[in-house]
């Protein structure tokens, strides 16, 4: 047999997990019993991925960053409590809305 077709069989029974680390695909399977369940699976695969991360950490910590300014800061700054500053309780809250909404 052709060496690099050897290697070939020999890299398909293991899975990268990392750069610098090789698992068996038996022992990966042993850890993944057939009882846990689908959600208990997918959450394992994505905490299994978050946690061996090291630049995507970095770039998932911006994307936060960015998604807190976005939904926090500019909307206090942009969008006031409009109603608060028209009316005093929840009828005249709910009076003022539907006569906005039918008499436009």
């Amino acid at each position: 047999m052709n060496n690099s077709f050897a290697n070939l069989e020999y890299f398909t029974n293991f899975v990268i997990c990392s750069t610098t680390q090789y698992y068996p695909l038996s022992a990966m399977s042993d850890n993944l019993n057939d009882k846990q369940g689908f959600w208990s699976r997918v959450f394992h695969l994505y905490y299994d991925g978050f946690r061996s991360m090291t630049v995507g950490k970095t770039l998932w910590l911006i994307i936060g960053i960015k998604l807190f300014i976005f939904f926090v800061i500019i909307k206090m700054l942009f969008f006031p409590n409009f109603l608060n500053t028209k009316c005093d309780t929840d009828q005249e809250k709910a009076e003022y809305v539907r006569h906005q909404l039918t008499d436009r």
